[in-house]
């Protein structure tokens, strides 16, 4: 059984579906070029910064959930760039409970999810925060959706984002858990344009979510979406109003769906969180193969992991919540690298020795399962 903050704080991941670049690079430069166009909002949290190996290819961008940081780690472990001041730094200026973040061009995306009663000590009533927030190097917003510590679902409001991901075009794709939906945000006006789920409406019928924990596009312009709590990934048509055309449950057998992104192989990788389970199914929803977080000396049992991306090399790359560990597993479920201490949650200013509950990992350059090489 589930402690009340594993509930809770499991509910928040993400990863971009990648089968191969579909979409044009030129579209993704315009995309990216046109943020600069943006007004810079006010001084920001302070940045570490290693200028030589900064957004290097292999590198890892993780988001260190209740240490209120994103950073980038070199293989060694090293930090290399970060942003969020660390764990006491709960402001506006800093980022809260990020759940999510990938990198677009030198620019990073990221998720303020907020961080439940309980979770830290100093937010023992729990911080908002519910921004998703498009950042540069310096550690400047340069744009975001969302108000610092608002709650709602009007213009320019979320609740609780789990996951964002930047589309072709410069749109922006977020998933608002706490809204029970997914909704597709124009830069220039932040304006919806295209949205799944009904504001607040928990459901399984169709146009219903319950707590949404990632939403990606996939190569043939559907949206794969993580139905956490309907223990399903759902594949979408990109339209409105939307159909579903795909149903993954690993036949059934999946509880809490934190994840789910599209393979080159055709297969579907699942992060089946309640059961510590990283599952590939196939198109008939068969069970190809499964590794299992919570079977290590010294796990957590009930690690929740939240992310899980296939690499390259064939590799898979876990973020294992409260195993408090990024961990790398080969084809033969050996573990070939890891980040962290396992089952021990810590802040370590200058490595990822120590983190807390670490929600999402991309490697930079390996973009099998987030956004097209920029």
């Amino acid at each position: 059984m589930l402690t009340s903050l594993q509930q809770t704080t499991r509910e928040f991941p993400r990863v971009y579906s990648l089968k191969k670049a579909f979409v044009s690079l030129l579209l993704i430069v315009l995309a990216v070029s046109s943020v600069a166009a943006y007004s810079i909002l006010p001084a920001q949290a302070k940045t570490v910064t290693s200028n030589s190996k900064f957004n290097q290819n292999g590198n890892i961008l993780i988001t260190d959930q209740f240490n209120n940081r994103v950073i980038e780690i070199a293989p060694d472990g090293s930090i290399v760039w970060q942003f969020g001041n660390g764990p006491g730094d709960t402001s506006a200026k800093a980022i809260v409970g990020t759940n999510d973040a990938e990198r677009v061009g030198s620019l990073t995306l990221m998720s303020g999810t907020g961080i439940p009663p309980g979770a830290t000590t100093n937010c023992k009533s729990g911080c908002v925060d519910n921004r998703v927030l498009l950042v540069d190097q310096s550690g400047n917003i340069i744009w975001q959706y969302g108000t610092f510590g608002v709650t709602g679902f009007g213009f320019n409001q979320l609740n609780t984002p789990v996951q964002n991901t930047f589309l072709p075009g410069g749109n922006i794709l977020i998933t608002d858990q706490g809204n029970e939906r997914i909704i597709e945000v124009r830069q220039s006006d932040k304006a919806i344009v295209w949205q799944y789920g009904q504001n607040t409406v928990v459901g399984i019928g169709p146009n219903q979510l319950n707590n949404p924990n990632a939403a990606e596009l996939l190569a043939n312009g559907h949206i794969l979406i993580s139905d956490e709590n309907n223990n399903r990934a759902i594949e979408v048509t990109h339209t409105t109003p939307s159909t579903i055309v795909a149903t993954f449950t690993a036949r059934g057998t999946v509880s809490g769906v934190a994840f789910a992104s599209r393979l080159a192989n055709g297969d579907t990788l699942i992060t089946d969180s309640n059961n510590a389970r990283i599952v590939e199914v196939n198109s008939h929803d068969k069970v190809v193969s499964q590794y299992f977080t919570n079977t290590r000396p010294g796990s957590n049992p009930t690690p929740l992991p939240t992310r899980a991306v296939r690499l390259t090399n064939g590799n898979t790359l876990i973020s294992d919540q409260f195993n408090d560990q990024v961990i790398e597993i080969n084809p033969s479920n050996v573990i070939v690298a890891s980040y962290g201490i396992i089952n021990s949650p810590g802040y370590s200013p200058n490595t990822a020795v120590q983190m807390n509950a670490p929600y999402s990992a991309y490697v930079i350059g390996d973009y099998t399962g987030i956004t097209p090489p920029f």
